[in-house]
């Protein structure tokens, strides 16, 4: 058994907010025993400190039994933080009205619970709060039962049959969907998109479902989002950005008319807008892209949020993420960097609480801004950011790629002692792995090349065959992901042409 004192208390303590602070405090004053009003002083102690010590605390209170003391303070800062927030959402409001309801029946004031279930169902009903709805059925049947079900007809039987059999069908339903989005998600996070007909055959599976058939089989506005959610990932998996954007577009219309469904989970509307402008701007949609970076930049007051951590690191990760891709798309690599110092600011503010995806793609877009500006050894610092990173390795696409740029930063760079090494590394990866696709094969080829022939004036050959290869990949659906880390066939035109990169990546934004 672990020596080590837990730290749950003083992470609790550390993630209340002033207002939620200040009514602990309050709350500890009305609710504890006079002897226990020392809670107040632990809680102060231990929101002092900034790093947990639970050996000073100890010593300073001469607590005996401090893990008891402790269970018992971080039991009241939670039931605080409920009485706190009592009134903050359509669920705790739910259930707060069916707590009472239960007193009300236990008084035997039967009138008032009824009045107090038929209130509460309304809001159930308009807000799709099915579990809830159950829990409500459940209360009528009771009140029907203690009056020995005077005043019923078969036809009021059959209702309650009917009422309790379509709500459960839409929890099943529910459940039905998210299930099949979390398989889907799983091999996507792990895996990256389909690269090869055994992963395309894998993901058909999943797909192979008649619940997925037609859109009236969703039976709810949640269900809906998850129907069009999982097939927006499913086209993004097989790089189909045409059908995956088409099913995203149709995912905000959803949330825009059925504002108060979602209005207490913004982070789902924050996803797909952040997905539809990602989309968007490999489409180059760019009049597209803006407006929906718009609307992103409304969602706070769009759905009255009030500014808190969870809603800045949204609002970090995904405003800032896309600006990266755009700048770097358009070729616009000043723009870019210029927002490097604020997301370090943020990835370093933010370190725990940011998902590795995403810590992977900005590592990744800022590594790209410094390659296009010619910024070639920052480039370097940030590209081994990722492979540095034991935490973003599991994620494959992102590792390869890393491993693949490392090689061409260090062409860049003259670094040809090193070259020979950073082949070794990839072909490593690769081979544990497995990964075996095309686009590995070529690149890892090209470089072959590259460290064997000596001749400087077969250079531009060797780019151009490179060159060639690549362009017949940009339209493969198992291939092109690689094109999205990094644009593998500018680079190895402009090597050929003998002229920046970035005036290459300028002149294809003019075109599109």
């Amino acid at each position: 058994m672990s020596n080590k004192a837990s730290d749950s208390l003083f992470r609790l303590i550390k993630s209340l907010t002033k207002a939620e602070k200040r009514n602990f405090k309050l709350y500890a004053s009305r609710h504890t025993a006079a002897e226990d009003n020392n809670y107040v002083r632990l809680f102060n102690a231990i929101d002092a400190q900034r790093e947990y010590d639970e050996q000073a605390i100890t010593m300073r209170f001469g607590v005996r039994q401090f893990s008891i003391v402790k269970a018992r303070l971080y039991d009241a800062v939670l039931r605080s933080l409920d009485a706190f927030h009592a009134h903050s959402s359509i669920d705790a409001r739910l259930k707060r009205d069916l707590h009472c309801a239960e007193i009300l029946y236990k008084k035997s004031l039967y009138d008032l619970c009824a009045k107090l279930l038929t209130s509460a169902k309304k809001v159930a009903q308009k807000y799709e709060r099915h579990s809830s709805l159950l829990e409500i059925y459940q209360w009528e049947k009771r009140l029907i039962e203690k009056d020995n079900y005077s005043g019923m007809n078969e036809e009021d039987i059959n209702r309650f049959l009917k009422e309790d059999e379509l709500i459960g069908e839409k929890v099943r339903n529910f459940n039905d969907y998210w299930n099949i989005k979390s398989r889907l998600f799983m091999i996507l996070n792990k895996r990256g998109k389909v690269r090869n007909q055994e992963e395309l055959t894998s993901f058909k599976k999943i797909i192979d479902n008649t619940l997925l058939k037609a859109e009236s089989s969703a039976l709810s506005a949640e269900t809906k989002y998850l129907y069009y959610h999982i097939y927006s990932a499913y086209y993004f998996g097989l790089g189909d950005y045409e059908k995956c954007y088409e099913h995203l577009q149709k995912n905000v219309d959803l949330i825009e008319s059925h504002t108060h469904i979602f209005e207490e989970e913004p982070n789902i509307y924050f996803s797909v807008l952040t997905n539809i402008i990602y989309i968007g701007s490999q489409l180059r949609r760019y009049d597209e892209v803006f407006r929906y970076l718009g609307m992103l930049r409304e969602v706070p007051r769009k759905f009255e949020i009030s500014r808190n951590e969870d809603l800045e690191i949204k609002l970090f990760s995904s405003a800032y993420s896309i600006e990266l891709t755009l700048y770097n798309n358009l070729g616009e690599f000043e723009r870019a960097l210029a927002l490097v110092p604020k997301i370090e600011e943020g990835l370093e503010k933010y370190a725990d609480k940011l998902n590795k995806v995403r810590v992977a793609y900005f590592c990744s877009s800022i590594a790209n801004a410094y390659f296009g500006a010619g910024k070639f050894s920052l480039a370097l610092k940030w590209n081994n950011q990722i492979l540095n990173n034991k935490a973003i390795e599991e994620i494959e696409d992102a590792h390869c790629f890393a491993e693949i740029m490392n090689v061409i930063i260090h062409i860049e760079l003259k670094n040809d002692d090193l070259i020979p090494y950073t082949i070794k590394s990839v072909h490593r990866y690769l081979k544990a792995r497995k990964r075996v696709y095309t686009f590995e094969n070529i690149f890892l080829s090209f470089v072959d090349k590259l460290m064997k022939d000596k001749d400087k004036k077969r250079l531009e050959t060797i780019y151009s065959d490179l060159y060639h290869d690549l362009l017949k990949l940009q339209d493969d659906a198992f291939e092109r992901t690689a094109f999205e880390y990094f644009d593998f066939i500018s680079w190895a035109e402009s090597k050929m042409k003998k002229i920046p990169f970035r005036e290459i990546i300028e002149e294809k934004a003019k075109i599109k």
